[in-house]
């Protein structure tokens, strides 16, 4: 293990497989990316070619291996949807597999170079974006007329690549780079000749209060895709040989889910593997209406298309939620009625009234779900209708695969929730805001918001952040995140052509 005491260097080129990320194999990356962009079949192929890509990186060909690798992952999907990817899947798995100690020591440069293995597309927007680099090093995909990756790389790739673009950027800036980081075994580490000082992993910092002075990564707030592990060899053959069973799993728990009365569905969730955690005390039924009378709004975290029906099940009634964007698919498998907002103002202002008039109502102030632990910006516009405000934590687990998307079918939503093995919610009920707290003691309905989204933060151990569901949308799908209506006949096509082989178009509802 080197010491690292000063981080006066004023350049740095760092390998990014087994030096800024912990794990040397790039291989769970390509898996994700033939999943994410093209589909189950690109993804069990990718798996069978593995044992060959092991072979020859055992017997010295690992740019072979790297290039059939490359191949079976993006021949014939389009750039755009490898962009896609790489902007909103692939960051979150990268950051979770940083070595920060390594990080520590990249961003203590004023001028910073990471070289990859994978193709430049994949890791430029994460390694810009989170890691702070000013230029990445990395083989480029050769694209055809018609906008789609033809599988091969322009010139080669691996060690002799990364050698020759950095001499030729020492060439350009005309100074050597003051440090180089990576593995002294790395075929793909070559070019730490060309750096003034070399280290290698493990490292470890001595200058505390240096150390305290350095940049962080960006976090990564949004992001999108279906799988929630990183598809490793041996995660990925455990998800395909789980599919069959896990979808017809999910049929059965729908079926079964609206069939039955909301009393019987917290022990029918137990019997086929789910597991409500409840916190808090839930209010009581409503009594009678009253002429003045109004049901209680209960304000909840948005985690998944789930949350309004879960808390459903807890109160053990049908309590209507407000919709924002979701699929009519999902409307009409929905086991409690939803009440669709139209984005104008005064008119959603009242149909909340109007339902909050009838009885009980949730809302998801957030206006769309966020997977990571933040809390989005909350609308105000709850806190302006009705003082019985009712915050509502929701939170929950999976093992296999995310219940939300941004790009791809949302119809499918709750199809990947129920197809996990061990589904668990967390529902915990805070107080219901006294009236100090409410516009009726003169708060302002953004002052409001405010609070219940605070509170609620504190009580996940979330951060609040300030976006919103179109900086959301924006960063993950280019879009603003509006779901126009679709037919019943339009979500069976779309669910159709999710399955089908070597789909590359990406979907939107």
């Amino acid at each position: 293990m080197q010491e690292v005491t000063q981080m006066d260097h004023s350049s740095v080129v760092s390998e990014l497989e087994g030096t800024l990320l912990k794990d040397i194999d790039p291989f769970s990356y390509f898996m994700l990316l033939a999943f994410e962009a093209s589909g189950l079949f690109r993804f069990a192929l990718l798996l069978v070619m593995w044992p060959v890509i092991r072979f020859l990186e055992m017997i010295g060909r690992e740019e072979a291996g790297l290039k059939l690798m490359i191949f079976f992952a993006v021949a014939g999907v389009s750039e755009s949807e490898i962009k896609s990817v790489a902007r909103a899947v692939l960051p979150k798995f990268y950051m979770e597999d940083v070595d920060m100690e390594a990080w520590k020591v990249f961003s203590a440069s004023d001028e910073r170079v990471v070289v990859t293995k994978m193709p430049r597309i994949m890791v430029e927007r994460f390694v810009k974006e989170h890691l702070r680099a000013d230029e990445v090093i990395g083989c480029e995909l050769v694209v055809n007329r018609f906008g789609l990756a033809t599988g091969f790389v322009k010139g080669e790739v691996g060690s002799s690549h990364s050698c020759d673009r950095v001499a030729k950027l020492v060439a350009e800036e005309l100074k050597q780079p003051t440090l180089g980081l990576g593995r002294p075994t790395s075929s793909s580490s070559s070019f730490l000749s060309s750096c003034k000082e070399q280290m290698h992993p493990p490292f470890m910092m001595t200058n505390q209060k240096d150390e305290q002075q350095l940049l962080r990564p960006l976090p990564v707030i949004f992001h999108d895709g279906r799988l929630v592990k990183r598809p490793t060899p041996s995660t990925a053959l455990l998800i395909l040989l789980w599919m069959p069973l896990g979808i017809l799993l999910a049929f059965i728990r729908i079926t079964v889910g609206l069939m039955m009365p909301m009393w019987a569905k917290p022990s029918v969730s137990r019997l086929l593997g789910g597991k409500v955690i409840v916190k808090g005390k839930p209010p009581p039924p409503p009594a009678v209406p009253e002429n003045n009378n109004s049901g209680v709004l209960f304000v909840c975290t948005h985690r998944t298309l789930m949350d309004p029906v879960v808390l459903s099940t807890v109160l053990g009634r049908r309590i209507p939620a407000v919709t924002y964007s979701v699929s009519r698919f999902s409307e009409i498998i929905s086991p409690i009625p939803t009440v669709r907002l139209t984005r104008i103002r005064h008119v959603d202002a009242e149909k909340i009234k109007r339902e909050l008039s009838k009885g009980d109502l949730v809302v998801c102030p957030e206006g769309t779900t966020c997977r990571e632990p933040f809390l989005l910006r909350f609308s105000a516009l709850f806190a302006e209708l009705t003082d019985r405000i009712v915050p509502v934590a929701m939170n929950y687990r999976v093992g296999f695969f995310h219940a939300t998307t941004a790009k791809g079918c949302k119809a499918l939503d709750p199809i990947f929730f129920f197809m996990n093995p061990r589904p668990v919610y967390e529902v915990t009920f805070l107080n219901q805001l006294p009236i100090e707290a409410t516009c009726s003691s003169g708060k302002s309905p953004h002052d409001v918001a405010n609070y219940v989204q605070r509170i609620l933060a504190a009580t996940l151990g979330f951060e609040c952040t300030n976006f919103t569901r179109k900086d959301k949308y924006k960063v993950l799908a280019g879009n603003d995140g509006t779901v126009g209506y679709t037919s019943l006949a339009d979500g069976v096509k779309k669910v159709v052509r999710t399955l089908m082989p070597f789909n590359t178009k990406t979907m939107k509802e």
